[in-house]
């Protein structure tokens, strides 16, 4: 995304929007990982801050947003609110830290973290 302003131009790279929207999706309760990389490397990409791409897909745009999410539930969750939720703090994350619009935030559940 760039935009003008009276002091020069602003870029946000896409890397930004995805390490955001990572860091989001990982923080809502309910919410054992990304879909594409075992529950264990999440835990390690957020341990060590690196940015988590696998299962999400960022389309940005001048001023708005569009990204799908392909997550793993937490067994004994409530699938619904569980979506729901990540859908509502991605679109406060992104509209509040960027500026953005959030177009869409589609959410595929493909894996349930069933307990050891």
């Amino acid at each position: 995304m760039n935009e003008g302003t009276e002091q020069g131009l602003i870029h946000i790279s896409d890397d930004v929007v995805t390490s955001i929207v990572g860091q989001v999706v990982l923080d809502t309760p309910g919410i054992a990982g990304m879909s594409g990389s075992s529950i264990s490397d999440n835990w390690a990409k957020r341990l060590s801050g690196k940015n988590v791409k696998k299962g999400m897909s960022v389309e940005v745009k001048e001023v708005d947003v569009a990204i799908d999410l392909q997550v793993i539930v937490n067994y004994g969750c409530v699938i619904q609110e569980v979506c729901y939720i990540l859908q509502q703090n991605v679109r406060n994350a992104v509209e509040n830290m960027m500026g953005l619009s959030l177009v869409s935030v589609n959410v595929k559940v493909e894996k349930v973290a069933l307990p050891f």
